[in-house]
């Protein structure tokens, strides 16, 4: 019988530190010397220090955790996940931070399999999983107790000083590199992910949960006159869409070439809450600001669908995407269902105009009634970003059809990115053409909103989610638009010289004070300067009866297919 390979167990921490700088760091090196050496002068000392400043901390970092029987146990794990960090910040520039930890956490099956290639899979078989069968397959030997406890101390205390000597040596160095590159640090593969890891799960499953919080119990619907048509408004929240892809935004490619025969309201470049859905859609629907948002408040607190459905208003949620991340929770909610038995699905995903026929089943079940419905659509959710558009609909070619977006050319993802931005603008059109038709039963409007932006290989980064702080703009300026009918603009009297004013640079924090003000909800909660419609009316009337119509019971709806969240 073959024996096993003995490595004595302070050799292995100094293996793995070694690998894990020079191999699975690479990511990090890469970012941190490419701006380094883009300097007109650098110490080549300096720069030959770094490694060693890493390979010492991580040393020290692994000594602790080399434990008679235990040891494997930590690195085989940490090897392969550290594998998928590294290729991840590598290929894309993820940043595997407190929001992406969570995204991870919150993300579904189909979600996660689209990041799933061939170049994935060997990159975390050759740099994950082969070392850590590795691993697995050797022998660690330690010495009796007291001799181990020496020779694990003087491990630290050599780490320690040579981690001083680097950085004391080089401080003017490490101090100007710091300044400037903000954020870098966040790359360090696995200190960052293991303490954005440590932080979910304390955040999550050891703080003390939060005392719930009513809000806007003194809600109620408010009209000029009893006996006006009810209010049917859609709230379109969008998907990674960008807002300089937008014409509506100074963008010269024809995306928007459905809706702009529609007299659509462009707010501009709106700035977002966060750079990913589980940061962004609760923060955007709660009474929080981005400058106070903190996820555990706005979980045990109302959000404005709560204080809408308070007034009276039949609230619903139909999500074509990966959730409402607790927004919807006491509202009613329809997930679609992905089976491929539907035409606009493919077991998967579905294109975004299956959530037409909801619109269509509701317009006609809830007449006489207030009703906000929100539509989750998947819009521009990458990488696969040619499976979110019908082939009909592919109309900038080439495109990039695969999932490995970094290995396309420029032009390629470009046109894949811009036709799913026209794909939602087909949607979006659709909707209004149903909200149109509905316009004798109801005063109808619609709001578009996208959550976050995303990044298309600018600086060597894709996708989205990066730490806010350091996040490009593309990541954080989302589209937004409006639409009302003819008698919703009369009712409202929303003049056009005032609505041709620009609405100025404007956040995702006004989207709950908005909603709350387009369907006319008073509440000690609203804050007009907060509210973008309220710009739009240049004559102020007076608040006459409460509407009672919407009081009614809420009809459920039914699609076929259609399943609760």
């Amino acid at each position: 019988m073959k024996e096993s390979l003995v490595i004595k167990s302070h050799f292995l921490i100094i293996i793995m530190a070694g690998y894990f700088t020079l191999v699975l760091n690479w990511p990090f090196f890469s970012r941190l010397y490419g701006y380094i050496f883009a300097l007109e002068s650098y110490s080549s000392a300096f720069a030959l220090s770094i490694p060693v400043l890493l390979f010492s901390l991580l040393c020290f970092l692994f000594s602790l955790f080399v434990v008679k029987g235990l040891s494997k146990l930590i690195f085989i794990p940490l090897l392969i996940i550290s594998a998928v960090v590294s290729y991840a910040s590598q290929e894309y520039g993820v940043v595997f931070n407190y929001g992406m930890i969570e995204n991870v956490v919150e993300t579904d099956v189909a979600e996660a399999s689209s990041y799933v290639n061939i170049r994935s899979l060997i990159y975390v078989v050759l740099l994950g999983l082969i070392p850590a069968v590795f691993v697995y397959r050797i022998e660690i030997s330690y010495f009796p107790f007291l001799k181990e406890l020496g020779v694990r101390v003087a491990v630290q205390l050599c780490s320690v000083l040579m981690s001083v000597g680097m950085a004391w040596g080089f401080y003017e160095d490490y101090a100007a590199v710091g300044r400037n590159n903000q954020g870098i640090q966040r790359y360090i593969n696995p200190t960052e992910y293991i303490y954005s890891t440590v932080n979910f799960l304390k955040t999550n499953f050891v703080t003390a949960q939060h005392e719930f919080i009513s809000l806007g119990d003194d809600a109620k619907i408010a009209t000029a006159h009893a006996g006006k048509k009810p209010t049917f408004m859609v709230m379109a929240l969008g998907e990674t869409a960008r807002a300089n892809e937008y014409e509506y935004n100074g963008y010269t490619r024809a995306t928007n070439s459905f809706t702009k025969p529609l007299h659509m309201l462009s707010l501009g470049s709106v700035e977002s809450c966060g750079t990913a859905t589980a940061v962004s859609v609760p923060c955007m629907f709660s009474f929080l600001t981005h400058a106070n948002y903190d996820k555990e408040a706005a979980a045990h607190q109302d959000n404005v669908l709560d204080v809408l459905a308070k007034a009276g208003v039949q609230v619903y949620w139909v999500d074509n995407n990966s959730g409402c991340k607790g927004v919807c929770k006491h509202v009613t909610t329809i997930k679609v269902d992905v089976s491929a038995t539907n035409p606009n699905c493919d077991g998967e995903y579905c294109f975004d105009q299956v959530l037409l026929p909801y619109l269509s089943n509701l317009l006609k079940r809830n007449k006489g009634r207030d009703t906000l419905l929100v539509l989750h659509l998947i819009g521009s959710h990458g990488p696969t970003y040619y499976r979110r558009y019908p082939e009909q609909q592919r109309f900038f070619t080439p495109d990039c059809a695969r999932s490995d977006i970094q290995n396309c050319t420029h032009e390629e993802l470009q046109n894949s990115y811009d036709n799913t931005i026209r794909y939602t603008d087909f949607v979006i059109s659709e909707i209004i053409r149903q909200l149109e038709t509905a316009s004798a039963d109801y005063d109808t409007a619609l709001v578009y909103m996208s959550d976050h932006g995303e990044s298309l290989g600018e600086k060597g980064l894709y996708l989205h989610g990066l730490p806010y702080d350091i996040a490009p703009s593309e990541q954080k300026h989302v589209p937004a638009l409006v639409w009302a009918s003819h008698d919703y603009r009369t009712d409202r009297l929303w003049q056009p010289a005032c609505m041709e004013k620009p609405a100025g640079q404007v956040s995702q924090d006004v989207l709950s004070h908005s909603l709350l003000g387009m369907m006319e909800v008073e509440t000690a909660l609203y804050d007009k300067t907060m509210d973008v419609s309220a710009q739009w009316r240049c004559i102020e009337r007076p608040i006459a009866a409460q509407h009672t119509a919407a009081n009614d019971k809420q009809p459920e709806l039914i699609q076929p297919g259609a399943k609760p969240l």
